[in-house]
Parts: C-alpha cells; structure tokens; sequence
C-alpha cells in the first residue's frame, strides 16, 4: 500500500513512500500524492542506482521482484552498481560519474526473485544454497548474502558478527554507548539506530554481556545517546569474546533472521570457520 497513489489510508507520517523526500527532490512528479508504478510509466528509460551495502542490495532484490510482473516497467530498467553509497555525494558530482549501466533483462529479475523468496523462507537453508549457484548477474548479491548469514547466531558464541564487533570496541576501552555503536561501519550492515538497539538488547538480557551506565540504573531508562552513560563487559561479555561460552545457553532468543524466527529450540547457526550453516 506504501507505494500506491495516495489515499485516505495513508493516515501516518511515513505510510506513503513518497513522505521522507525533501520537495526539491519530486520536481516534475507532478504530486507528493503519485504511486511509484504510476510514476515509472512516465519515462522512456529508469536507472536503478544500487549500493554496495548489503541491506542495500536485499532492497534492490526486493525492488526487482516487485517489478517483475510490470512488464511495461521492466523493459525500461537498467542497473547501475555504484561502487560507494549514492546518497554521500552531491547530484551534481554522481551526474559526472561514468558508470556502466546494464540493461535488466530476465535473469535480473529471475535472480532476484529467488533471492527475495530465499530471504523471506522459514529457514535460512534457501539463502546458503543460493552460494552454490551462479550470482554474477548481480555482482555485489553474493556478498551481501554472506554478510547477512554472519549475522545468524554464531556457532560458538551465538552472537552475530556485528554483535561480536560491539563487544570487541568495548574490550579495546571504547565506553561512551556512540563510540561503540560506531563498530557498525567495520561491516557496514546495521543502520545507525540498528547498532543501538542491537547494543540495548545485548544489555537487557537477563544475563546480559554488557552494561550500559550504572549497573543500579533501571534497564528500560538506559542509553539513548547521553555520553555519561559507559558501557562495560561482564564476565559473560568477556567469555564471549573468548569464545569459551554460548550467549544463548544463559539467555531465551526470539527473534528474526529474514523469515526465520530464531529460538532456543530453533536456533539456526553460522560456522565463521568453514562458512557453513549450522542446523538446530
């Protein structure tokens, strides 16, 4: 519904796809009101510019999928891999880049429709099997697949990747909850707010790996960016980083990867070594 024309249900602040862009940005779109497919129809060609992040390449698969069944959309596309985050630059330095554009074809959109169905699956097995085939249509979504199965449950510590990293800036005497959320950019997955509520959860655990300010302060007051608050290892953050003790043996899981939710019955794992997935 986000992407439809607008309508009396797009009620909230955010429901509609267009209400996060700047009004100098929809100059010739006519109205703030105007669905993405409507819109589409209105040029002869569509660049669709996709960074190299992986959050950004799951978007530019879902993109995809979501335009497939639009053939007189589809036709018109074609890919650009930009080599850095688009939104840093100026519009004025990105229109003198010279980047190759790919027209999208078929297997684009086939490629992308089994990505997006493998990341949506009740398991995270479809996304694993999807390494052993051939990706180079898309070139940065073997890679993006990979960093986000680092993110499962590892199969020692049950942290993901960038969790582990939030655990190693605190081990290295980074204290202030900002500095240490600042680990995202070593994997360059989770967004800004992402790092936070990863570092609050690990802290609200009922055996938690790290404190954050005052370990008397009451868990639901704590950090949303006051530079007084410090965060700190425990015994358990500190066997963590060892890897001598497993998070969820301490601590109930319920969350989700993609379409599987994880759960101590159901904990499915990544093996960093071998890169493997490791099944409950």
């Amino acid at each position: 519904m986000g992407l439809e024309r607008r309508s009396a249900g797009h009620c909230n602040p955010g429901d509609h796809w267009l209400d996060d862009v700047c009004r100098g940005s929809l100059e010739g779109f006519g109205t703030r009101d105007i669905g993405l497919f409507e819109l589409c129809e209105k040029f002869d060609s569509i660049e669709i510019w996709g960074d190299p992040r992986p959050n950004d390449q799951l978007v530019l698969v879902w993109l995809l999928d979501l335009l497939r069944p639009h053939k007189e959309i589809t036709t018109k596309l074609s890919l650009v891999h930009a080599d850095d985050i688009v939104a840093n630059y100026a519009p004025e330095s990105i229109a003198k880049w010279k980047l190759p554009a790919f027209k999208v074809a078929e297997s684009h959109l086939v490629t992308a429709s089994r990505a997006w169905r493998a990341y949506r699956a009740a398991t995270p097995e479809p996304c694993f099997d999807l390494l052993m085939t051939d990706l180079m249509v898309l070139p940065r979504l073997r890679s993006a697949l990979i960093a986000m199965l680092e993110e499962l449950p590892d199969r020692l510590t049950g942290l993901g990747a960038s969790e582990m990293d939030l655990l190693e800036f605190v081990n290295d005497g980074h204290t202030e909850p900002k500095r240490v959320c600042e680990a995202r950019w070593l994997r360059d997955v989770l967004e800004q707010d992402e790092a936070s509520d990863a570092l609050i959860e690990l802290a609200q655990h009922s055996a938690p790996p790290v404190l954050l300010g005052d370990p008397s302060f009451d868990n639901e007051a704590r950090y949303r960016g006051e530079s007084e608050w410090k965060v700190t290892l425990t015994e358990l953050g500190r066997s963590l980083l060892a890897r001598e003790d497993d998070m969820w043996r301490h601590n109930p899981i319920n969350r989700w990867w993609g379409g599987t939710l994880l759960t101590n019955e159901r904990l499915w794992r990544w093996d960093a070594q071998s890169r493997s997935l490791v099944a409950p």
